[in-house]
């Protein structure tokens, strides 16, 4: 559950069904550019994706802090 809503967060910063994007895009000055606020949004993409690369590879980092609570 977990990948699956980690990779439709991913899905809302790229084109093109980037709803948060036309968000932005609807919000911002005029003088702001789609493209401006495309470019904008890469460095969170990539920090989602390399999460979501992690969590795949070890997926035990999903319930690391619950059991660390939990104690």
């Amino acid at each position: 559950g977990i990948i699956m809503i980690v990779n439709v967060e991913c899905g809302f910063l790229t084109p093109p069904f980037g709803y948060a994007l036309f968000y932005l895009k609807g919000v911002a000055p005029p003088e702001v550019s789609t493209s401006d606020i495309y470019r904008g949004a890469i460095p969170y993409w990539e920090i989602m994706e390399l999460g979501l690369i992690i969590v795949v590879i070890f997926p035990q980092t999903i319930t690391w802090l619950p059991t660390i609570l939990v104690k």
